[in-house]
């Protein structure tokens, strides 16, 4: 088998009632499998697709593992060149997988790849977690083409071409199965959130291409598990890119990122207390202080992927701070940021 295209179910019969049609009609080929990772669901989802799809090949899992152990454990149950990691809140469009492996299978030097993210809700305009491909500043932020912190721009075809990125989301990876065995899959401690982007930045630090294919098109609802507001996101959102930045960045630069990183992060705290949103604050606080407490379990990993790291500079990284050009200087699209 090929492609095995994996999209991880935790009680979504609703989507899967809703998007699974689509993906069948579009990714059933010679070679590619479609399968459904339940990870625990207590609703119906299991039944539901035994009953309305008695041939659809089902991994169930005995628990909710989250995002990143989740998919970690159904990619071990699955034989194929390529992956692809599909959120079930998506739908895709015709030759939305042809496109993305005719490329991989052309091009053996990149390791990932992402399709353009349009919104579900409004086809014209940007997804908001991916776009058309993730990039991250100098100081861990992310950000994307199409989408700079909040403003998520329309799709007026300014990023057709085809671009390296910095990361791929996770809605939809499309990546080499052995690639992602080698770099050690998605850190399953990070539970949800940032863990694609921990992923593209060691298989990129190890000389491999991430690369994104606006030819290729889905439409991803998002915030269909939690909203972008919710505190239990802004919690892991927080802690997770504390994290990543501690497991991938340099020695050199490490102390000035962190520094840089906490001055930032202490000012968004602040403002989330000015605003009186207090769960979202003390999400911060509660992501910094498990930060600091699951450090030091780290520094093994931290080791290692220095030790495998042949790139000394990413050049997809953004050097500049995300935030300065945001707040500062008002560069709001991506178009404004890498023009200057």
């Amino acid at each position: 088998m090929k492609i095995s295209v994996i999209i991880l179910n935790w009680n979504g019969k609703q989507l899967l009632a809703q998007f699974l049609p689509s993906v069948l009609a579009h990714s059933l080929n010679t070679g590619c499998s479609v399968f459904v990772a339940d990870n625990g669901s207590t609703d119906d989802s299991v039944e539901f697709l035994k009953t309305n799809y008695p041939d659809l090949p089902l991994i169930i899992l005995d628990k909710n593992y989250g995002f990143a152990e989740g998919y970690n454990k159904a990619i071990q149950q699955v034989d194929s060149e390529y992956v692809v990691l599909l959120n079930s809140d998506v739908e895709t469009s015709e030759n939305w997988l042809d496109t993305l492996i005719y490329y991989m299978d052309t091009h053996p030097e990149v390791a990932a790849a992402q399709p353009r993210i349009c919104s579900y809700n409004n086809k014209k305009q940007f997804e908001y977690a991916g776009a058309a491909g993730g990039f991250i500043d100098r100081y861990g932020y992310p950000f994307c083409r199409g989408r700079i912190l909040e403003v998520v721009e329309e799709d007026r075809g300014q990023y057709d071409a085809v671009m390296p990125v910095f990361w791929a989301t996770g809605a939809c990876l499309c990546i080499r199965r052995k690639e992602y065995m080698n770099a050690g899959g998605l850190d399953v401690r990070f539970f949800a959130h940032m863990e694609e982007i921990d992923l593209c930045w060691r298989l990129q630090a190890r000389g491999k291409v991430v690369v994104c294919l606006p030819a290729s098109v889905v439409y991803h609802v998002g915030g269909a598990s939690l909203s972008k507001d919710n505190p239990k996101k802004m919690y892991l959102n927080f802690r997770n890119n504390l994290l990543m930045i501690y497991k991938n960045v340099s020695k050199a630069d490490y102390i000035i990122t962190f520094l840089v990183r906490c001055l930032f992060d202490f000012l968004a705290l602040v403002h989330l207390l000015l605003k009186g949103e207090l769960k979202s604050a003390r999400a911060v606080v509660e992501a910094y202080r498990d930060f600091l407490k699951m450090r030091g379990s780290y520094k093994a990993i931290r080791k290692e992927n220095l030790s495998k790291t042949s790139v000394k500079q990413i050049s997809t990284q953004y050097r500049k701070s995300i935030l300065l050009q945001f707040y500062l200087y008002g560069r709001k699209t991506f178009e404004s940021v890498y023009s200057k």
